[in-house]
Parts: structure tokens; C-alpha cells; sequence
């Protein structure tokens, strides 16, 4: 194992002991075979949103230099959000490549830093799930619906929740 990885192997063990031994409401995290750079995680829907009640699961998906670069998180569960691709993938900025927006739509700040953790990504999460920004989305379809038609938005999400509950 390279210098490198041994690094972000032992931040990442790290992080999941002191979110085994203080976890936070909202989500739970464990990893999946052994593996401290592969990570299952609960997400339980924010109350009072629309997400309320839900219990979705996802992945982390750690790289190698973790934590020069940012994880990749995708939901297993079925979601219906305008930040949400259509197969299961996170975009929120902390998830983003460090550096510049190629695009614009991003200060550099609001980018991945190495000082963000496991913690801090789920919360921003959570945080997505309560104010979706339709401003630059990952799902149009879902986007167009948030503005445009939000009783069938509700209605995705509410179909998506109850599918999240008998999932378990």
C-alpha cells in the first residue's frame, strides 16, 4: 500500500471510530467489508420535509489520496431530488473536485477541501434534502417539477419514501 493510501486508510478508520463512538442524528455509517475506503450509509429523511420518514441508503466511495479529493456518494435507494442523478449520484459542491468551476457556478470555497469529513459531507446531505438548489441540478426532470409542478414533485418523493420504508 502506498504512502498515500496508508494515509487516507488510517484518517478514514479514524473518522468512522469517532462517528461509531458519537454518531449524529440523521444518519448512521458503516463499512462494507472491512474495506475503510467503501462506506454503506443511512440516511433517515430530515423531519419536516418532504423526506420526513424516509430511510435511504447510499454509498461513500473513497479515493485513494482521500482526503485530498472528495468521496463519491450515490444512493442505493431509489430518491427523487433535483440534486440527485437519475442513477443515484450526489452533486452538492463539497463533492466536487477541488480548484476552480470550469463552469462558474461555484466558488472555489464551496468546492471540496481536505478539511471536510465524513460527518460534514452527510450533513450537507441532510441539508440538500431539506432546500434542494434547482439553480444547477443533476436531475432536470426533477428540477422542472420542484418549480414548475410541485404537487407532483410531492408526490415522487412521498411514493419514494414509502418505497424507502418497506425497503427495510
Amino acid at each position: 500500500m502506498t504512502s498515500d493510501k496508508q494515509f487516507a486508510s488510517n484518517h478514514l478508520l479514524k473518522q468512522f471510530r469517532e462517528l461509531s463512538k458519537n454518531p449524529v442524528d440523521g444518519f448512521s455509517a458503516g463499512l462494507i467489508d472491512d474495506d475503510p475506503f467503501n462506506w454503506e450509509i443511512t440516511v433517515i429523511g430530515p423531519t419536516d420535509t418532504l423526506y420526513e420518514g424516509g430511510i435511504f441508503r447510499a454509498t461513500l466511495a473513497f479515493p485513494d489520496n482521500y482526503p485530498n479529493y472528495p468521496p463519491k456518494m450515490k444512493f442505493i435507494s431509489e430518491m427523487w431530488h433535483p440534486n440527485i442523478y437519475k442513477d443515484g449520484t450526489v452533486c452538492i459542491s463539497i463533492l466536487h473536485q477541488p480548484g476552480k468551476d470550469e463552469w462558474g457556478y461555484e466558488d472555489e470555497s464551496e468546492r471540496w477541501l481536505p478539511v471536510h469529513s465524513v460527518e460534514s459531507i452527510l450533513i450537507s446531505v441532510i441539508s440538500m434534502l431539506s432546500s434542494p438548489n434547482d439553480q444547477s441540478p443533476a436531475n432536470i426532470d426533477a428540477a422542472v417539477e420542484w418549480r414548475q409542478n410541485p404537487k407532483i414533485f410531492k408526490r415522487k418523493v412521498y411514493r419514494t419514501v414509502a418505497r424507502s420504508q418497506e425497503m427495510l
